[in-house]
Formats: structure tokens, C-alpha cells, sequence
């Protein structure tokens, strides 16, 4: 089972773990992505995040094939928070369920590292000193001149 999702509410891992779980498994690997509090010595607020949805879904299901083309896997996992999200809340998370640990903890970060590579969402700090900064993800492919950064 591969369940994909872009959503506004918070994440849950309770949710996510028990979407995952198979009695057939001895292994649930996840990454969880948080908002920290600071960035190069600037006091982070919140992150607020944009998404091309439909784009971000497809690649969201092309990485949960790829993960299976490569392991041994039962369940996968992948959200992904757009809006605002505050600091300490999570924004990312990519679960996988596997009879053992070695295939979910290497398709969790195969899957994090790919979601940060080919999937088209824009994150913005905002600082406590009132100005903020669009961040382009430097491993993206999808990188483009819509957010410049603004401090």
C-alpha cells in the first residue's frame, strides 16, 4: 500500500504508523521533518510552505515506486504539510514498513533525499525580526525563479 498526500493539517505519526503497520513486518523506519527555531543565527518563527499539488502527488508515487523497484518493502508513507507550520511541527514525514530494518531505513532516506530532489514545494522562513526568506532547495530539479529571497 503507498498512500501520498499534500495537506494543510498538522501530521500525524500516530495516523501515519498505524496506515503503515502489517503483521508481516518487523521494521517501521520514519523521517520526520520539523520546523527548528533558528537559521543562521536568525530567530525562525514559522515556515510556510507552497506546493504545485497535483505535480507534487505524481512524484510523491513516482518515489513510492522507485522505493520498491529497490527494496524489499510492505507499506509507504508520504506527507508533506503545506501552509504555515510552526516551530517544533512537523512538515515532512515518510514512513516504511518492512519485514526487516535495513530495506526501510535505506527507502526512508532514499525517499527523503528524492522528495527533496524531484517534488515542486517552496519553503518561507519567517523571522522574528519581521523579514523573511523563500529558501530554494538547492537539490531540486524543479527550482525556479518564482519566490526570489527577499530578507
Amino acid at each position: 500500500m503507498d498512500s501520498v498526500d499534500v495537506t494543510t493539517e498538522p501530521i500525524s505519526v500516530d495516523h501515519l504508523t498505524q496506515l503503515v503497520s502489517s503483521p508481516k513486518c518487523g521494521a517501521i523506519s520514519m523521517f520526520l521533518g520539523t520546523t527548528r527555531d533558528n537559521f543562521q543565527g536568525k530567530n525562525v518563527i514559522q515556515l510556510e510552505y507552497e506546493a504545485y499539488e497535483p505535480m507534487a502527488r505524481k512524484e510523491m508515487q513516482k518515489i513510492c515506486a522507485e522505493i520498491r523497484e529497490q527494496w524489499s518493502v510492505e507499506n509507504i508513507a508520504i506527507v508533506h504539510r503545506i501552509g504555515v507550520v510552526p516551530v517544533m511541527e512537523a512538515s515532512v514525514a515518510i514512513l516504511v514498513s518492512s519485514p526487516h530494518r535495513s530495506e526501510s531505513l535505506a527507502a526512508v532516506e532514499y525517499g527523503i533525499n528524492k522528495l527533496k530532489a524531484t517534488v515542486p514545494i517552496w519553503k518561507k522562513e519567517l523571522y522574528d525580526d519581521g523579514t523573511c526568506s523563500w529558501k530554494q532547495n538547492s537539490e531540486c530539479c524543479h527550482v525556479s525563479n518564482k519566490h526570489a529571497n527577499t530578507s
